[in-house]
């Protein structure tokens, strides 16, 4: 370029003459095909360049008359080539008229670009300091002008007739219709105007004409499910079309249209159809179908009202009919009594069915929870004979707890008392169960305390049920503190303080624990910093079982509150030592899994093996081992709550009910629970009971009764001592050689000693 000479007057009209032959006829041949393309060369485009540069600069500045001559170039190309050649085939089959636009839109948008390239000054400088349209938007004008204004009526006819035919199940080229489609977004530059009212609206207008035909052929011939399977498969279809070849704007507006013709239209008429409605489909156990039905009409304002009705009054109606199957009973002679479980256990059966439909096949839809509950509230508490139902029940409940009543095992019973829950939530003399229920707890106590005045292993008793005690108070698990205090007020007037201290001493610990929960929680408000809820239970070693206390490698978080937690309790306790119990802590973990987010109830143990297996990282057993610093016999039972539950939150390899140390071990992805809240139970890495530590305080007992008879009596035959023994000790009773060791061991100790003329007889060394 440093060559050109710029010396010298130029005529403007030569030198665009030039450029036309050099250029632009040669551009045109090529692009109609009359021309080869090879001809199209850089040698061509750099004169023409140079020239059109040459124009634009001083001393000749001919900008204004260059940005005119490319407006009429493209003009005249479009008025003069492309429009006859569209208005040619206008009126023939819709793909050849789109064929033929795409193609010319094609090479409009290649001359323009060429155009725009040679003419690259006028874009940088004129149309900048003169404010006039950049060159592609000068060529877009005019092709929407010319070309577009002119045959969009006949474009998008063909556009819906491609549609139409799709819709029908025929193959159609999803490309041309995607490529024109673009051409309407295209032709506004900036914003969709003309593709939202040249091509979407009637787009609109046609699928709504065209799915309200279908919806009155449809509603005439099929039953509700089939209905709702043609309705679900074109809804799919029209979300699909949008993904094919429209604007993802048009998708909201597309289903609106579908939803309002296909189903609110008609929902009533489908949801209350006699032969196939809702109430059938759950009168024929129609899971899949209800479903579908839910799918459907969740996606309508207010569309699944009448299903969540219709869904109550057929609940009602079959409620109605364990109500008359109990009055009929009666009718026909069966005595009234306050203890029906057939009448009970069809309630729950009815319940446990339709509590199932409802998680199942609505997801547990708040309105189909509460359709449920008006359900069950309204024949629930509809009395047949003489007694409540609220007495029925309670009845039952007693009669699932009490010993010799239904016969199940832990599973079962904890199932049954849950359903029983539920019912009694419908109740509304709830009062009235809740004095029954009392008295009834109150008579299996007493029997229980009867029972247990027969034992002679007392203290046995105590250190199982002190264990029991301690797990459900710990674990939350405690169905009624007041019953557990009246259970303890029982045993201490059957056995004596001595024999109840360490359990009111554990409900003593819980109760200071509320007031110390108290203050650390406005202790730990002054960390910012943690972002978890932290809490402590400090229990007195003498009142509660011995626990196994693994020094299990603890998540930065975690130790960073119990580091803050001793800090405050060393001020407030410095003689007292912490000593940390992490089989017996509680953690509510949040876990997500796929959309899905948990709240898990775990130990501390699991806590942290979850934390451990966060992210998806896959890991030995014996790695997992080491990093949760474990051994293998707690390793074992706390891998196999996780992996071999009924709820598999991690997966083991190989897959097996067994844990063993060549295992791995990954967080579950698959994992799916119909509960948001998940109780992961692990097995106890304690005994129910110490039986070690039970002979050990027998020992203790028998060696200081001994004691206080000698210390009272001074010297004592050997048959006498054993006969004091055996009255005073009231919560076991020793065997004879068991008394015998304890005397021997006092001899050794020089508590007693025998007398050397009587082996039998004992005397006591002050």
């Amino acid at each position: 370029m440093a060559n050109v000479n710029y010396e010298g007057p130029l005529q403007f009209d030569d030198e665009w003459r030039l450029i036309q032959t050099e250029l632009i006829d040669v551009l045109v041949g090529v692009l109609d095909g009359t021309l080869d393309p090879k001809q199209m060369t850089i040698g061509i485009y750099t004169s023409a360049y140079t020239k059109c540069f040459k124009l634009s600069t001083p001393p000749h500045n001919l900008t204004h008359e260059l940005y005119r001559k490319h407006g009429q170039t493209i003009e005249n190309y479009l008025v003069q080539t492309v429009l006859p050649a569209l208005r040619a085939i206008n009126g023939r089959d819709g793909p050849i008229l789109l064929r033929e636009l795409q193609r010319r839109w094609k090479n409009h948008k290649a001359m323009n670009r060429w155009l725009q390239k040679c003419l690259s000054n006028l874009d940088r400088f004129h149309c900048k300091h003169n404010d006039v349209p950049l060159l592609e938007d000068v060529g877009m004008t005019l092709f929407k002008r010319h070309i577009y204004d002119e045959i969009k009526v006949d474009t998008t006819s063909a556009i819906l007739s491609l549609i139409n035919q799709e819709r029908e199940g025929e193959i159609i080229d999803k490309t041309l219709v995607k490529s024109t489609v673009e051409s309407y977004e295209m032709i506004d530059m900036e914003n969709l105007e003309s593709y939202t009212s040249d091509l979407e609206t009637p787009f609109l207008a046609a699928t709504r004409e065209y799915y309200a035909q279908k919806r009155e052929a449809w509603i005439a011939t099929d039953s509700t499910p089939a209905y709702l399977t043609k309705a679900e498969t074109s809804y799919e279809a029209e979300r699909n079309r949008v993904t094919d070849y429209l604007n993802p704007a048009s998708e909201s507006k597309l289903l609106e249209v579908f939803k309002e013709e296909i189903l609110a239209k008609v929902s009533l008429e489908l949801i209350q159809s006699e032969s196939s409605g809702c109430s059938s489909l759950l009168a024929d156990d129609k899971s899949d179908d209800l479903k579908r039905m839910f799918r459907l009409f969740s996606r309508i304002k207010n569309g699944t009202v009448p299903m969540a009705a219709n869904v109550e009054s057929f609940i009602v109606i079959k409620g109605e009919e364990i109500n008359n199957q109990r009055q009929a009973r009666l009718d026909g002679g069966e005595k009234d009594k306050n203890d029906d479980p057939t009448y009970i256990k069809a309630l729950i059966t009815l319940h446990n069915k339709y509590l199932g439909v409802i998680t199942e096949n609505f997801s547990s839809d708040a309105l189909f929870q509460k359709a449920l509950k008006d359900a069950f509230t309204e024949f629930v508490n509809k009395n047949i004979g003489k007694f409540t139902n609220a007495e029925l029940l309670s009845t039952y409940c007693d009669r699932v707890l009490r010993t010799g009543g239904e016969n199940l095992n832990e599973t079962e019973v904890d199932e049954c008392l849950n359903s029983i829950i539920q019912l009694f939530s419908y109740l509304t003399d709830k009062d009235l169960f809740a004095e029954i229920y009392r008295n009834q707890l109150a008579k299996r106590l007493l029997n229980q305390i009867q029972l247990f005045s027969y034992l002679t292993d007392k203290d046995l008793f105590a250190e199982i049920y002190r264990n029991q005690l301690a797990k459900r108070l710990l674990n939350q698990r405690s169905a009624s503190s007041d019953a557990e205090k009246s259970m303890i007020t029982k045993l201490k007037l059957q056995c004596g303080t001595q024999f109840t201290s360490k359990m009111e001493g554990m409900f003593n610990d819980l109760a200071v624990g509320v007031d110390q929960k108290k203050e650390f929680d406005k202790k730990m408000t002054e960390h910012d910093n943690i972002k978890m809820d932290f809490s402590v239970q400090v229990l007195t070693i003498g009142f509660w079982p011995t626990y196994k206390s693994p020094a299990v490698a603890l998540p930065s978080g975690l130790s960073e509150c119990m580091d803050i937690f001793e800090g405050w309790h060393a001020k407030k306790h410095a003689a007292r030592k912490l000593k940390w119990m992490f089989s017996h802590g509680t953690a509510s973990v949040k876990a997500t899994f796929g959309k899905k987010v948990y709240d898990l109830q775990v130990v501390t143990l699991q806590a942290v093996a979850l934390e451990a297996l966060n992210g998806g990282q896959t890991i030995p057993f014996v790695e997992l081992a080491k990093k949760l610093n474990l051994e293998e016999a707690i390793m074992k039972p706390l891998m196999h709550s996780l992996s071999c539950g009924k709820f598999k939150v991690v997966t083991k390899s190989p897959a097996s009910n067994k844990i063993n140390i060549t295992d791995t071990f990954v967080a579950n992805s698959r994992f799916s629970s119909k509960m948001r809240k998940v109780r992961l139970p692990m097995a106890s890495l304690d005994a129910s009971h110490n039986i070690k530590q039970v002979e050990e305080d027998r020992s203790t007992t028998i060696e200081a009764s001994i004691v206080r008879i000698m210390k009272a009596r001074k010297t004592l035959k050997h048959k006498d001592l054993q006969a004091s023994v055996l009255s005073q000790l009231a919560f076991f009773k020793p065997k004879p050689r068991d008394i015998k060791k304890r005397i021997e061991s006092l001899i050794e100790r020089e508590y007693l000693e025998r007398d050397p003329q009587n082996q039998n007889l004992y005397k006591y060394l002050a």
